[in-house]
């Protein structure tokens, strides 16, 4: 048997909570890094500042453990990431790269106080000026969005291959050929205005849409939720929605994340299991993210567009309205669902109609609207048609035809939780 000494033992635990802090600065920072980095250096020093940035992090993991983590461990990375840029600027520049003259004396330039004092009020406009320049209408508009998953939100590649349903190389490629455009392109690291402004605020709001969705039904892993990018993917909404660019459509997002987020705490047990909606204690959701979610609410109705965020927004305030499962207004939502397929179908929603269909009409209704999403090619790896299928059967007591449907729907990605439900529901019907 190996015995670990007191001193290793200690040093152990303090790798584990290096690294957990590391992790947690990484998602809740990096994003700020890269956008403070790239005011100071130039949005042609894109890869630069995300270079920097990585390094800053690989560093606390390998001091931290040894030194202690600093009283202030996001002052501590921004200043090795700051440092670190501008010693590669003055090695370029040294090498005769005269691209890089300019960020070296921006930097020469810059108030010297500590990072710890000056980012906080610089971080905000920062991360606003990047958001909206990494969805430049030069961009492609799926290039926009991974860029700004990749720089703002601290995405990996792999994250943002699964939120587009795409292969992680396809998703390497379309951020190198960004970045080159943003450097041939001259784009410039600043707030827009008049059209080229309302241009850009779609792709920024997709952008924190999708990163939600990733956080709020992760496709795989251990859990069913990532609370970190729900925070982060809020944070984003709301600072689109209160900035001086705000706009009604703005404030329907971060209301339909607020709801949703209230749920969160909800959607899973103390063992780590599924619940669903119907069945969630609703004295768990979070009565502040709800008050926040109405009062965007309110502010969302203030425009005369009306637009999928609203419509989903309207749906997750009707669930937050009742009391229980029973108290929902179904009609209300399906009719709704119906606005919403309208404005913006697809597959998805539609799916999601046919579950609001059972609530009002029943299952046998419900499996009328679902038959025409059978052989829908973009649901073929969607675990959710399967399953929807499998629980409407069970309801008209077709357990034969259940289980086939759940058995192919364990064959789809999901995560472990959802995996899990679904093997219980196998277990039923056998």
């Amino acid at each position: 048997m190996m015995h670990v000494t007191e001193r290793e033992a200690t040093q152990t635990i303090d790798v584990g909570v290096a690294g957990v802090m590391v992790d947690h600065l990484f998602r809740s920072r990096a994003g700020q890094m890269v956008a403070y980095l790239t005011r100071l250096l130039g949005p042609e020093h894109l890869d630069l500042a995300e270079e920097v940035t990585q390094e800053a992090l690989l560093k606390a993991l390998q001091h931290w453990p040894y030194s202690g983590i600093p009283q202030n461990p996001a002052g501590w990375l921004f200043r090795v990431a700051r440092n670190a840029a501008l010693d590669t600027v003055r090695h370029r520049t040294l090498a005769g790269e005269k691209s890089t003259e300019l960020a070296a004396e921006h930097f020469r330039n810059a108030d010297g106080s500590s990072a710890d004092d000056e980012l906080e009020e610089q971080l905000r406009d920062d991360e606003l000026r990047m958001v909206l320049m990494c969805c430049h209408p030069t961009l492609p508009q799926d290039a926009r969005v991974a860029l700004s998953l990749k720089t703002v939100g601290g995405f990996s590649v792999r994250e943002i291959a699964r939120a587009f349903l795409a292969d992680e190389a396809t998703i390497a490629q379309r951020l190198v050929r960004a970045k080159r455009q943003i450097r041939e392109s001259r784009i410039r690291f600043e707030l827009p205005a008049g059209e080229e402004l309302v241009a850009r605020m779609d792709s920024a709001l997709e952008v924190v849409y999708l990163m939600f969705n990733e956080g709020y039904a992760a496709q795989s892993g251990a859990d069913l939720v990532r609370q970190d990018l729900c925070g982060e993917a809020l944070r984003l909404g709301r600072l689109l929605a209160t900035s001086s660019v705000g706009t009604p459509q703005a404030h329907a997002l971060v209301a339909l994340m607020a709801f949703q987020a209230a749920r969160l705490a909800a959607r899973v047990d103390a063992a780590g299991e599924l619940v669903l909606l119907e069945d969630q204690d609703r004295s768990q959701w979070d009565r502040k993210l709800i008050a926040l979610g109405f009062d965007h609410f309110t502010q969302c109705a203030e425009g005369t567009e009306l637009t999928s965020y609203h419509v989903q927004a309207a749906i997750a305030a009707t669930h937050a309205r009742a009391q229980d499962g029973r108290a929902t207004d179904w009609k209300r939502i399906l009719e709704l669902y119906d606005q919403l397929i309208e404005l913006s179908p697809s597959p998805v929603v539609e799916l999601n109609r046919v579950v609001v269909v059972a609530k009002v009409h029943g299952p046998e209704a419900a499996l009328g609207a679902l038959r025409p999403l059978e052989g829908n090619r973009s649901l073929r790896n969607y675990y959710l048609l399967p399953a929807v299928q499998g629980q409407l059967l069970l309801d008209i007591e077709d357990k034969p035809g259940a289980s086939q449907c759940f058995r192919q729907a364990l064959k789809r990605p999901c995560s472990e939780p959802e995996r899990r439900f679904l093997q219980r529901k196998l277990a039923q019907v056998q």
